[in-house]
């Protein structure tokens, strides 16, 4: 059975997160990606750890399957002229750099459009091609404090969190995924290719959702919560006797009646400060402060069998490892293995999106730095000894 992009090639000149990521998807669902990266480096993090598995570095090997692998020197003439051959036959291309370097490598839009005009030609960046920050370095961390995300996590008085994996490079990955795919649809009844600008301060905002709305309404910052929600109570973790910690989420006023009965404390039912959701909220630290009292008097395996014998919804704060083993995540193949061809045996994880018909394979290990360069050049018509000439010229 087909793949849902069996048949599109794309081009990828990204490197690090956020275009390896974008590509890293498209690959899943069948879609050719011929990654091009610099002889000898290669994508900047071949080289990020440790930890390293069997010298292959952890960071590259999480985002980089299903692609092939040509090191190509954009800045030698015959490396541009690699590049223009490929992209004639290529659908999509995909590049990360900062606004203008891509020009200046003579790999930017206008260029390459010339070339290929129903190519569709994705920029990922982090302010956007255009704008008074456009020419700013952006780093996710930095995304997360401007965008407002570091604003509003973390407790209250205390100094800002991050978010423990770099969300703003995936999620603008994930628009760029979603935007090609749109482009790939103009183009079946347009015949045209288009640019794509995606920046992480872009995503980053769009993510604000329901915060940047409170805003609106009231005119007033958020404050930092830590698990807790603006309009939800109780909705966040708790610690139990031990100093575990587990997430409650009383979405409803039926999720409160149970939780009041499987508390034993069936009077907070018709207490007229804590009825409702909306009265809650206004005497949120009065019912914190008594959850938070008697939560501390078991374990917390202990209160997440009474509150699901309830239909509490509920979880623990699971550590890492306790992911990658939990039943539910195995039994959906999130975690999967697959063979490498130095590593051996090599754990991925798996893909998210399940289509019932054209389901997504992970079909190559991430590849080893040029591996498939000869390959590569060969199908767009250089000859043994053009490679071989290239490879001493330091094109390749």
């Amino acid at each position: 059975m087909k793949l849902p992009l069996e048949g599109i090639r794309v081009l990828d000149l990204s490197r690090v997160l956020a275009g390896p990521f974008c590509t890293m998807i498209l690959g899943d669902l069948g879609a050719e990606i011929i990654k091009i990266e610099r002889p000898g480096i290669g994508d900047d993090t071949r080289s990020w750890g440790p930890p390293f598995i069997d010298n292959e570095s952890a960071y590259f090997l999480s985002v980089n399957r299903n692609k092939k692998s040509i090191t190509v020197n954009l800045k030698h003439p015959k490396g541009k002229e690699i590049i223009y051959k490929l992209v004639a036959i290529s659908d999509v291309l995909i590049e990360n750099f900062r606004p203008g370097v891509a020009d200046r490598l003579g790999v930017g839009y206008r260029d390459i459009s010339k070339i290929n005009p129903k190519i569709i030609y994705c920029s990922i960046s982090g302010f956007g091609q255009d704008g008074p920050y456009r020419d700013k370095p952006a780093y996710d961390l930095l995304i997360q404090a401007m965008g407002g995300f570091m604003g509003i996590t973390g407790e209250k008085d205390r100094p800002p969190v991050r978010i423990g994996v770099a969300l703003m490079d995936i999620g603008a990955a994930m628009y760029a995924a979603i935007a090609i795919l749109a482009a790939l649809r103009t183009r079946e009844k347009t015949g045209e290719g288009q640019r794509i600008d995606v920046s992480l301060l872009d995503t980053s905002v769009s993510w604000l959702s329901y915060m940047a709305m409170n805003y609106f309404a009231t005119g007033k910052n958020p404050i930092k919560m830590g698990s807790a929600h603006p309009s939800i109570v109780p909705y966040q973790c708790f610690m139990d006797k031990h100093g575990k910690y587990f997430a409650v989420a009383v979405g409803t006023d039926k999720h409160w009646r149970n939780l009041c009965i499987a508390l034993g404390k069936e009077e907070w039912i018709t207490n007229p400060k804590y009825a409702t959701n909306s009265k809650r909220v206004e005497n949120r630290g009065e019912i914190i402060e008594k959850l938070s009292k008697i939560f501390k008097m078991k374990s917390r395996d202990e209160w997440i069998k009474i509150l699901e014998k309830n239909k509490v919804p509920c979880t623990p704060v699971n550590e890492i490892s306790e992911v990658l083993s939990n039943p539910q995540v195995l039994h959906r193949k999130m975690v999967i293995e697959i063979e490498h061809p130095t590593i051996g045996k090599l754990k991925q994880l798996g893909i998210p999106i399940k289509l019932s018909k054209t389901p997504g394979q992970i079909r190559t290990p991430p590849p080893l730095l040029g591996q498939h360069t000869y390959e590569i050049l060969r199908k767009i018509g250089y000859s043994e000894e053009e490679i071989e000439e290239m490879k001493k010229e330091k094109v390749i």
